[in-house]
């Protein structure tokens, strides 16, 4: 009787997880395609202000659409086990397109972004910081044989690359832009939002687990 009852918890936690999974794949996918995609047109009108800056844009852009699509194959148990060597040479690309993506990030906020105002640059740059911090200490915490906490990083460290549709998805929001109707005020304040309360949930459910 006992063992039913945890065999259909599990399978009750695994139909959770997918239902999750499927979620964010849907949301990832409508980013990828509608949000992204465009821009490898290299369309001036698609691009806009940031036209003068266009290889920053696609670099960061080509970046975190490597680093969206790797981090669900880390995260796949059976897929690890059995393709350890590609797991690693993956999570060496995820860290790479990080580097890079957070670099032409930088550089974009303190150039077109400060044309918007300093809290968007500001903004832009402590996501920056957040998503090349979380990625280091995964990669750290790996190279140390820390495995537990390397698992932990790399959910960190993914929560806050998953930031870039959670930010378009609340951006084209229309109840958040009925409050917010200028971007100058609307940016700032969501590109905050989308990572600071994300990880915020992750730290107490990480830390809830442990005990």
């Amino acid at each position: 009787m006992v063992q039913s009852k945890l065999i259909s918890l599990q399978q009750g936690k695994s139909y959770v997880r997918l239902v999750v999974v499927l979620l964010l794949v849907v949301f990832a996918g409508k980013f990828v395609i509608h949000d992204a995609l465009p821009y490898f047109g290299f369309d001036k009108e698609t691009f806009g202000r940031y036209w003068n800056v266009k290889w920053s844009l696609i670099g960061h852009i080509s970046c975190g659409i490597i680093a969206l699509v790797i981090g669900p194959f880390q995260f796949w148990k059976a897929f690890r086990n059995r393709y350890l060597t590609t797991h690693r040479w993956m999570g060496r690309i995820y860290l790479t397109a990080i580097l890079i993506g957070a670099a032409c990030s930088t550089y974009l906020a303190w150039t077109s972004g400060i044309q918007v105002n300093f809290s968007w640059a500001m903004g832009l740059q402590a996501l920056a910081f957040a998503w090349i911090t979380t990625a280091s200490m995964a990669y750290i915490s790996v190279m140390r044989g820390r495995i537990q906490q390397h698992k932990e990083w790399m959910i960190r460290s993914y929560v806050v690359t998953f930031a870039f549709v959670t930010f378009r998805f609340l951006s084209d929001a229309s109840i958040v832009i009925s409050l917010m109707p200028k971007f100058s005020e609307r940016g700032p304040a969501i590109i905050w939002l989308s990572w600071a309360i994300p990880l915020f949930i992750t730290e107490i459910v990480l830390s809830w687990k442990k005990k």
